[in-house]
């Protein structure tokens, strides 16, 4: 009979926030797959669990994660925790799930602390619905992309960010979002917790002053709705003509009609296209 993996939730800070569940859960498993085993390590001295470790991240998964699905499959069971948080969330688990989903091996889920969902609560901003986007990739095209796609993204957006890269983060988030409105959580649950409501031009100014120290969650407010044009579309079509009288190619004409009516430029473009013809 297989064995089950456990996903266990571990504290993000404060180490009174691991619950009694994850205690016994830990102490009644086989062996313990973790991120990093030192720091999981001083996690069950605090405990008292004496527990075979066994590492499983990014660089070894691999290798790793199969070894870890032979030993489910004769039965053994296997508790997988993160440095902080719960598995899977921005965190190679997602893959140890996957393998242990295909080959039919129970996986069960002993919740804990999440940075996100405590950055949302803490923030201010609207939390009805939200997007978690994790951590925005260090290359600068992947970066682009990414930040692009968002542009008009109308829920609250999630963001971790190390402190050493947040300024430039916030220069990107700026420079291609708009100013909106932030929040900048740091040390969540920990003794120097802090959040920042502020704006994202704000907090541009605000980290060029104050270097910023530990691990940062950033809730970002969504794009504002779109606002429906008040000026139809036989006026725009007129306009785009107007604009081409003036000496406008038809591309830029349309581009112009539809930056001051709201209209869809190649919606435009397209019809003035036609009526041409």
């Amino acid at each position: 009979m297989a064995g089950t993996l456990y996903l266990v939730g571990t504290p993000i800070g404060n180490l009174g926030d691991f619950s009694p569940r994850a205690v016994e859960t830990l102490e009644k498993v086989d062996f313990i797959a973790a991120e990093d085993t030192r720091v999981t390590l001083k996690l069950l001295s605090h405990f008292g669990i004496k527990k075979e470790l066994v590492s499983y991240h990014e660089h070894n998964q691999r290798q790793r994660g199969p070894q870890i699905l032979e030993r489910l499959q004769n039965g053994e069971s296997c508790a997988l925790c993160s440095d902080a948080g719960m598995p899977c969330i921005s965190d190679p688990g997602e893959e140890l799930v996957r393998l242990c989903a295909e080959h039919g091996i129970p996986v069960q889920s002993v919740p804990g602390p999440t940075a996100a969902m405590t950055a949302l609560a803490l923030s201010g901003l609207s939390v009805g619905r939200f997007t978690f986007e994790g951590f925005l990739s260090v290359k600068k095209g992947s970066r682009e992309e990414h930040l692009a796609s968002l542009k008009e993204e109308p829920r609250t957006m999630v963001f971790y960010e190390a402190p050493h890269k947040l300024p430039s983060t916030l220069k990107d988030l700026l420079r291609v979002l708009g100013d909106r409105k932030i929040a900048l959580c740091r040390e969540l649950t920990k003794v120097y917790e802090e959040v920042h409501r502020t704006t994202l031009a704000q907090a541009v100014a605000y980290y060029e002053e104050h270097p910023p120290r530990g691990e940062f969650v950033l809730v970002v407010e969504g794009a504002p709705p779109k606002k429906e044009s008040q000026v139809s579309r036989k006026e725009a079509l007129a306009l785009v003509q107007q604009l081409c009288g003036e000496g406008m190619s038809l591309s830029a004409a349309a581009r112009e009609a539809a930056r001051r009516t709201g209209h869809p430029k190649g919606e435009l473009y397209r019809a003035a296209l036609e009526e041409e013809e």
